[in-house]
């Protein structure tokens, strides 16, 4: 492009083209994109009298919705994003922080209308803001498109304090040629990095999952209160909505989320489970959204949060009544933007992922009470499911028993050919607490203690649960209780720990507090 210079160009430098060589040299050694931003704008800052030097690198129209000038991009899909700055100007989140494509000088390179270099910048009615000019004494400037092969990667510019030649313009339509290159890998590799550790934290979390054991492997059930949810299941699988599963501990809820996830379009992709309730308060945030290398104490490395880890399948939240109120409110975040935060990152990271929650508390009383926010509630609340208790579903019993001592007697090596009638008729009349997972335990520990080819159970209900049959002349709720009441005298009132009452009831120990109130359970004072 033709320039007309209002004084003289200065001879290039006899170094203006080492100057140039070195920077490219030092660009190119690195392949972090920052350094890479870096090095290019505060190299032509520093060695060619730059008075200040900017990249702007292409992005989606909302890549940063916090971003001051937001709404310059709005509905656009893609938009110039400022990515480095240097010299007179540093600041990242200044008037010129985004800019449409072909609005302003910077936009217009980037549109197809090629390079833009002058050292009349008094002059050229392309550069408006004359006077700020004049009082920053600034003498030329050129601007370049970074193009990568086909591909444009953004616009580089700069401002002078003395007039350029030509040949200088020239080297420096050049240089942006190694820039862009320069760019494109440093992009790539950091692209290669994400993908290779969200692999390798994908690999980690299934190796986990495959370690644990799932309660059971099917849903088993041909009861009407069972049936009603898997149509349910069937219903809601093949959409996007938000799935909010009721049920007391044990009655199987993640094993619903699966079926939902695993009859779903997003079934080739991971489905990543969170247990809120296991998490300490200070680390929720972390483990949701993932956090930034130094964010806080003991943040040595990057880390993926469920979130992030889940895009483009489901993510679990199990027991999500149990999740703090500050964390509520950055739920509530994601599931309205569908998007997340890492801790100690300013930059927002879009994520496509499908929630389940699931809870054994009543979220309504929640809000009632307090404790959890009535905004997240109508987010989770979409499609509500309500898995009954074992109790409510007893004509299922024999099927689950069957399935549990098949799985056990296997696993152990010995020959079971079936269950007596007089203990099939006691798990009948059971009231079953702990629901279908403490039936598998009081199978699993018949199955040990079997001397023979039928299963009998008598013993291990009475010692080992320590519970009552349900008597025609109790209400549930006092069979409960009485059941409740026996666990904790006999771990002397020890709620917490492998050896806790919570863990013999398979309940959260939160969940044990709650129903040991609802019950007017309390530990006896001492004798004195």
């Amino acid at each position: 492009m033709d320039h007309s210079p209002s004084s003289p160009p200065s001879p290039p430098s006899s170094n203006s083209h080492n100057v140039l060589e070195r920077i490219a040299l030092q660009m190119a050694s690195s392949l972090d994109l920052q350094q890479v931003l870096t090095t290019i704008t505060q190299g032509l800052v520093d060695e060619l009298d730059g008075a200040f030097a900017r990249i702007w690198l292409l992005g989606p129209g909302d890549l940063c919705a916090d971003c001051y000038k937001a709404t310059d991009c709005t509905n656009r899909a893609r938009c110039l994003h400022l990515a480095a700055s240097a010299g007179l100007y540093t600041d990242l989140n200044g008037e010129y922080r985004r800019i449409p494509l072909g609005a302003l000088k910077i936009g217009k390179i980037a549109q197809g209308f090629g390079a833009m270099h002058t050292n009349d910048i008094l002059g050229d009615d392309r550069l408006p803001n004359k006077q700020w000019m004049q009082d920053n004494g600034l003498r030329s400037f050129a601007g370049y498109p970074l193009k990568f092969r086909w591909e444009l990667l953004g616009v580089i510019a700069m401002f002078g304090r003395r007039p350029l030649s030509e040949d200088e313009f020239q080297r420096l339509a050049i240089f942006a040629n190694q820039a862009a290159i320069a760019i494109k890998n440093a992009q790539l590799f950091t692209e290669v990095a994400q993908l290779t550790h969200r692999l390798e934290a994908e690999n980690l979390y299934l190796r986990e999952e495959v370690k644990s054991q799932h309660n059971f492997e099917e849903i088993i059930g041909e009861s009407p209160s069972i049936m009603a949810v898997l149509r349910q299941i069937e219903q809601v699988a093949p959409t996007d909505s938000t799935v909010l599963i009721r049920g007391d501990t044990g009655t199987g809820k993640e094993l619903l989320a699966r079926a939902i996830h695993n009859l779903s379009p997003r079934r080739a992709r991971p489905l990543v489970k969170v247990n809120c309730g296991a998490i300490p308060a200070n680390l929720v945030e972390s483990e949701l959204f993932g956090h930034e290398k130094g964010s806080f104490t003991g943040a040595v490395q990057r880390r993926i949060g469920r979130f992030e880890l889940a895009d483009g399948g489901t993510i679990f939240l199990d027991e999500v009544g149990e999740l703090p109120l500050d964390a509520q409110v950055k739920l509530l975040r994601v599931l309205q933007e569908r998007e997340i935060e890492r801790v100690g990152s300013g930059h927002s990271i879009k994520v496509d992922v499908r929630v389940i929650a699931a809870t054994n508390r009543d979220l309504h009383a929640a809000v009632k009470a307090g404790s959890f926010r009535a905004d997240l509630l109508y987010r989770l609340n979409v499609f509500p499911i309500e898995v009954p208790p074992l109790s409510a579903r007893a004509a299922d019993i024999p099927l689950l028993v069957n399935k549990f001592v098949g799985k056990f007697s296997h696993k152990m090596g010995k020959k079971i050919d079936g269950v007596a009638q007089s203990t099939m008729d006691r798990l009948m009349k059971y009231s079953w607490p702990g629901n279908i997972r403490e039936l598998e335990n009081v199978i699993e520990r018949a199955t040990i203690l079997a001397n023979g080819p039928m299963l009998q159970i008598d013993d291990v209900l009475l010692q080992g649960n320590s519970a009552p049959l349900l008597p025609v002349a109790d209400s549930l709720e006092e069979v409960e209780r009485a059941h409740i009441l026996r666990i904790l005298q006999d771990v002397n009132w020890v709620i917490e720990g492998k050896q806790g009452a919570a863990t013999r009831l398979s309940l959260h120990p939160n969940t044990l507090r709650s129903r040991m109130q609802k019950l007017g359970i309390k530990k006896p004072l001492p004798a004195t």
